[in-house]
């Protein structure tokens, strides 16, 4: 186990969907995968490991904000050897273009986050999806008619309630999609260990149209964006 994930060696499979919420990991957990066992209850951050069409996959919420993701991705990465981690997230739109319950495939992700310059000293670093997911993940939504998908840069903000939202219009105008708080973390430890990592994020709330979701339907409605992961990680 490693320390803030309570799992013995091998009960983490090699492909990990990550949601933030804990209780989304049981609720993807209970509805799509088979012979789930739970392996991590420490902190309340629940992770689960099944299967899916007969491939083993698990499931490990992430918490919060890129902190907290980077601790569970860096133990997945380092500890459990993940090879693979979908972030499926919720996000919220910054264009009228993009509805409430659409789908964003994050090909990049900009962010205020002082993470990164203090990994890279300053410069500035571009976090981008792995290929080859983002691919999969594109040919797995275009083949749906249930829901619309974008792809795009998205934004991964350290704070939920900024002091300065007029600074997301300089984003906007540079062909940012949509905001949340995590991927760019989530990309940038995937390059630094070799390894593959995809944020698919559904429209949650909606900057522009005021529109929202409700938590329970935050929690457990975001179907599409889960078929579309499990397929492009698995299929």
């Amino acid at each position: 186990m490693s320390t803030h994930i309570g799992a013995p060696a091998g009960a983490i499979a090699p492909h990990v969907l990550m949601p933030g919420d804990p209780l989304r990991a049981k609720w993807i957990a209970d509805n799509f995968l088979d012979e789930v066992t739970c392996y991590n209850e420490v902190r309340g951050m629940l992770g689960f490991t099944g299967t899916w069409q007969g491939h083993r996959v698990s499931v490990q919420g992430s918490g919060m904000g890129q902190p907290s993701l980077a601790i569970y991705a860096t133990e997945l990465f380092t500890e459990y050897d993940v090879q693979s981690i979908i972030r499926v997230g919720s996000c919220g739109a910054l264009v009228p273009k993009v509805g409430l319950r659409d789908v964003i495939l994050a090909s990049g992700a900009c962010t205020d986050s002082g993470m990164n310059r203090l990994r890279f000293h300053g410069l500035d670093y571009a976090p981008v999806a792995d290929f080859g997911l983002l691919r999969a993940a594109y040919d797995a939504a275009m083949a749906r008619d249930d829901v619309t998908t974008w792809t795009g840069l998205i934004f991964s903000g350290d704070q939920f309630y900024t002091p300065r939202p007029e600074l997301m219009e300089t984003m906007v105008e540079h062909g940012v999609l949509a905001i949340e708080m995590e991927a760019s973390a989530l990309y940038t430890l995937a390059a630094k260990h070799d390894r593959r990592a995809l944020a698919i994020c559904t429209v949650s709330d909606h900057l522009v149209t005021g529109e929202e979701t409700s938590a329970q339907e935050r929690e457990q409605t975001f179907g599409a964006m889960v078929e579309i992961a499990l397929t492009a990680g698995l299929g």
